[in-house]
Order: structure tokens, then C-alpha cells, then sequence
């Protein structure tokens, strides 16, 4: 079983307070201290002009599948979304793929 990649592109209200944002980044990257099976996380914000309106990341690597799954329900994790990214975010788009090896 390989490891996951979860990529995840948010479109943040350009009148969004910056503190906002940059507490969004933060707390999802500290979701790596809280909730078992996270490897890897980082996030930041987009400088590409090929981003399609996306303004910041997160990327999550996960040891396998039932990891994801414990993330995605963990009430870290859905406290995080209801309460940082819903009233900041006009959009997210996200992705999980199995790590070729």
C-alpha cells in the first residue's frame, strides 16, 4: 500500500482579512499534530498566474487510505473547514491520488 497526496486549492475572498488567511494556512498545517497519519502537510499562497483564480494551498500526505478517511471526518479537521475556510473561501477544489512509486 503507497502513500496518499491530499491537495487541496482554495479561491479566499480577496476582502478577507490577511490574519484570516494566514490563520487558515496555519491550522491546516498544525492538523498534523492532532490527527494520527498525517506524514507530511504544508500550505501557502499561490504566486502563479496559471492558478485560475486559486489563491492559496494545502497539501497533506497521508500513510494510506484509512488515514485519509480518519482525517476527513476528524473533528479537527471539520472544525477547521466550518469555521476558517467556509466563511472565508468562494471556492475549494480538492484532489487525493496514491503516490506512484
Amino acid at each position: 500500500m503507497s502513500a496518499l497526496e491530499h491537495v487541496v486549492l482554495f479561491k479566499l475572498k480577496a476582502d478577507a482579512p490577511e490574519t484570516k488567511k494566514t490563520d487558515l494556512m496555519k491550522s491546516l498545517v498544525a492538523l498534523q499534530g492532532v490527527i494520527p497519519g498525517i506524514l507530511y502537510a504544508s500550505a501557502g499562497v499561490n504566486f502563479s498566474a496559471r492558478a485560475q483564480g486559486y489563491t492559496h494551498g494545502f497539501v497533506a500526505r497521508f500513510k494510506d487510505r484509512t488515514a485519509l478517511d480518519h482525517y476527513i471526518s476528524h473533528p479537527a479537521h471539520v472544525a477547521v473547514v466550518e469555521q476558517k475556510v467556509k466563511p472565508i473561501s468562494e471556492g475549494v477544489l480538492a484532489l487525493d491520488y496514491e503516490i506512484l512509486s
